[in-house]
């Protein structure tokens, strides 16, 4: 399936079912796929887990998906920061659902999920509440708890830039959970602030193929504060 340019956000999100698992990149700020989020909140879906490093920060990006009431369930290495004080009154008030992943083993049942690993064991978790209800195995002398690959529906992630096959190409810190979640998702969308023609990205530097990118969409780059904001 060749990737799609869409002229505007909208199009690139539409189609999206309420119920989705929707993988969003972003560490904080950085590499957070504004326009892509603010579709998706336009374009209506609900009751949709997300699965992202942090659970928003001020008023932009996943807060205002959350404030729109449209998640059920935030799957997270970081749900508090100083600024998650949309997701903090969610989840006081009993509105959202909350998985605390360690950071290491999110990004690896993404990266099992793309690479069609049933499931792997990881040391980290065991005998804290995280290992709550999974089995637990000894391997050479130490106990490892089983985890389960997370696979999306929809990933979003932000690029640099890209060339019109889809390749793309992350700018600084800005690439951090978006490869990853690119592979592990049945559609994959990304907003980039700049599109090329197909060969002008010296494929060494490709670090997202066009074979994982459904969709893509030019989008200005914007400048946030950690406040969140605009």
């Amino acid at each position: 399936m060749s990737t799609v340019i869409t002229t505007t956000a909208d199009e690139a999100v539409a189609g999206t079912e309420d119920g989705s698992t929707v993988l969003v990149g972003g560490f904080g700020l950085a590499g957070m796929p504004f326009d892509l989020v603010d579709a998706l909140i336009r374009q209506g879906a609900g009751d949709l887990t997300v699965v992202s490093n942090n659970a928003g920060n001020g008023d932009v990006g996943l807060a205002a998906l959350l404030r729109a009431g449209r998640v059920r369930k935030m799957v997270c290495s970081f749900p508090r920061q100083s600024d998650s004080h949309v997701f903090d009154a969610l989840y006081r008030a009993g509105l959202v659902e909350l998985e605390v992943v360690p950071q290491g083993t999110l990004a690896e049942r993404m990266r099992a999920a793309g690479a069609g690993i049933g499931a792997f064991y990881s040391p980290v978790g065991v005998g804290t509440p995280l290992a709550d209800g999974k089995e637990v195995r000894e391997i050479d002398g130490r106990a490892h708890v089983l985890e389960h690959p997370i696979k999306g529906d929809l990933a979003l992630v932000s690029a640099h830039r890209a060339d019109t096959v889809g390749n793309l190409v992350y700018r600084r810190t800005a690439r951090n959970f978006g490869p990853v979640m690119a592979t592990a998702a049945t559609t994959v969308v990304a907003q980039v602030t700049d599109i090329v023609p197909a060969g002008e990205i010296d494929p060494e530097s490709v670090v997202t193929p066009g074979i994982y990118v459904d969709r893509l969409v030019r989008a200005e780059a914007r400048r946030l504060t950690v406040q969140g904001a605009r």
